[in-house]
């Protein structure tokens, strides 16, 4: 297609997309109805939710008929009544039946013909609902992604007008007899591309079929590197071996590239979710610009989840994201220290605590019925009551990390926050650029005292990482009395140990678990020393 004609085709996308948001818009610039309504607008949900589903397997066992008539509070409690919080490993049996025999109408009406497989790094593969429902729901969420860059001053004619590059995972699905789809959630959700968007999407989908990272990136790196690029959404970890790939294949064929802006001067919008940015920070805006303090023009932080969209950012430079009560989707948030308890408490948005740690619980058009997510979250505004009354803002929470990934071995209680926020404190006051990293407890021995290890990609003298020893130390006692109780006259911790490793050690370990890519992330931190020690092995 001749530049021209192209440049009219990707404008009127832009165009078209705005057209669809522009009432969107409008409705999110507006906080204060959200908070009047969040709360109301989520008992709505779950309404629909439980009438749509009340003549599945799941819905007659319950008695879900009988209950979505019922006012908002006793259509609750009959809920939860009926319906216990739990896992992935609560659904299995049904999972498989629906995915395996191809059974329909068990969690949700009708036969699910796609299923997204997930898979953590301590645990097996999982495979995790994606109805139509859960596609329109992800549709809307995407809308409103485009809507809240228009508020945030971003021109959509112009975003379109170049290619949008989304690192995802491999776009390959396995189908069975029965027709039902298994894959990455990414290769799901690519089927669903039609033109006009086709015609700026990067890297294509024969690039996107590749599930070898490492070929992946390769390739992409070469199809993208004379493109203009003026989008890119994917995780911050991946978005860097490719920022730095391009720099030097740019390199290689003569031109004089010193950063990714050199070769993708149009770059405006970098949207990525799934893991905290701030570590990432320095190093994505040195590969960006060539100077940490100078970062992607716009950023755009989403949550994510195979279980579907949870929250985005609404407010530029606020860390807050705001959930998304009206795509299909109910919340409920345990506390933390009660998730483990065989009916633990339960809170809907406006019910929740300030400064109060909680698990989030779904319910969703997937047929996910009170299903743990395992994301830890703390609110920063709440909304109003159903009748509309109280409240200080739309729903806002951010993730400060996984009720399975946390440090409690000698009562330090750390969770990855505490951990992330750390590592960023030291990195700028030694001024090191440092990669991926976790950290687990030492355990005492005889010639061993108790207390916490980091290992992070990191290239510094032994002078520079006792700095870096020390700031880390500071800035973890300064979040957490208890680490700092242990931590005094290191009476019942010593100071940490920093483990340095060569970057890329935590791709490598990845690789040799079958998990490079796509979704797989890092953990930062686990309360046993299984993770740190593997990937000390391929540092």
């Amino acid at each position: 297609m001749a530049s021209g004609a192209r440049w009219r085709w990707t404008a009127l996308i832009g165009h078209a997309l705005g057209a669809r948001t522009s009432a969107r818009r409008a409705r999110l610039d507006d906080a204060d109805w959200w908070r009047r309504n969040g709360a109301r607008l989520q008992f709505e949900q779950l309404r629909t939710l439980i009438r749509t589903a009340q003549n599945t397997e799941f819905g007659r066992a319950r008695g879900f008929a009988a209950l979505h008539t019922r006012p908002d509070a006793e259509m609750l409690a009959g809920y939860r009544a009926v319906a216990p919080v739990g896992d992935w490993y609560q659904y299995k049996d049904e999972f498989s039946r629906m995915r395996e025999g191809g059974q329909p109408d068990v969690l949700w009406p009708g036969l699910v013909r796609d299923f997204a497989q997930t898979s953590g790094t301590t645990a097996g593969d999982k495979y995790i609902p994606v109805t139509r429902a859960m596609h329109r729901s992800n549709y809307r969420a995407s809308l409103d992604i485009f809507a809240n860059l228009r508020r945030f001053g971003m021109s959509l004619p112009d975003i379109m007008s170049g290619r949008c590059l989304f690192l995802g995972g491999s776009t390959a699905l396995d189908v069975n007899e029965h027709g039902v789809r298994t894959g990455d959630l990414s290769g799901i959700a690519t089927q669903l591309i039609r033109w006009p968007l086709s015609e700026i999407w990067s890297p294509g989908p024969r690039i996107a079929l590749e599930s070898h990272w490492p070929t992946k990136i390769e390739r992409m790196a070469e199809a993208c590197l004379d493109q203009d690029i003026r989008f890119i959404s994917g995780m911050p970890s991946w978005t860097l071996v490719l920022f730095n790939r391009v720099v030097e294949l740019a390199r290689e064929k003569g031109r004089n590239a010193a950063c990714v802006r050199d070769v993708w001067p149009n770059l405006r919008v970098f949207v990525h979710g799934g893991v905290k940015y701030e570590p990432f920070q320095p190093r994505v805006a040195k590969a960006w610009s060539g100077d940490e303090a100078v970062d992607i023009p716009h950023r755009f932080e989403l949550y994510p989840a195979s279980e579907g969209f949870v929250a985005m950012q609404d407010t530029p430079g606020d860390p807050g994201l705001r959930l998304n009560t009206d795509i299909g989707l109910f919340f409920e948030f345990v506390p933390l220290g009660s998730i483990d308890e065989p009916d633990p408490p339960a809170f809907m948005c406006h019910e929740v605590e300030r400064g109060q740690r909680y698990v989030v619980v779904m319910s969703t058009c997937a047929g996910l019925w009170r299903y743990v997510l395992g994301d830890v979250v703390e609110f920063d505004t709440i909304p109003a009551d159903p009748g509309g009354t109280g409240g200080d803002g739309p729903p806002r929470l951010r993730i400060v990390g996984r009720h399975r990934h946390f440090i409690n071995a000698f009562g330090e209680n750390l969770i990855v926050e505490h951990i992330e926020h750390a590592v960023a404190e030291a990195a700028r006051a030694c001024e090191l650029t440092v990669g991926e990293f976790t950290a687990a407890p030492v355990y005492p021995t005889e010639t061993t005292r108790a207390g916490l290890e980091l290992a992070v990609e990191v290239e510094a003298a032994p002078d520079t990482l006792a700095r870096f020893r020390d700031s880390f130390d500071a800035a973890v006692k300064a979040q957490n009395v208890d680490y700092t109780t242990k931590r005094t006259d290191s009476l019942g911790m010593v100071e940490p140990t920093i483990t340095p490793l060569r970057p890329g050690a935590f791709h490598r370990w990845l690789e040799s678990q079958g998990k490079l890519g796509g979704q797989h992330k890092c953990p930062r931190c686990a309360n046993h020393r299984e993770i740190i020690e593997a990937v000390a092995r391929h540092g």
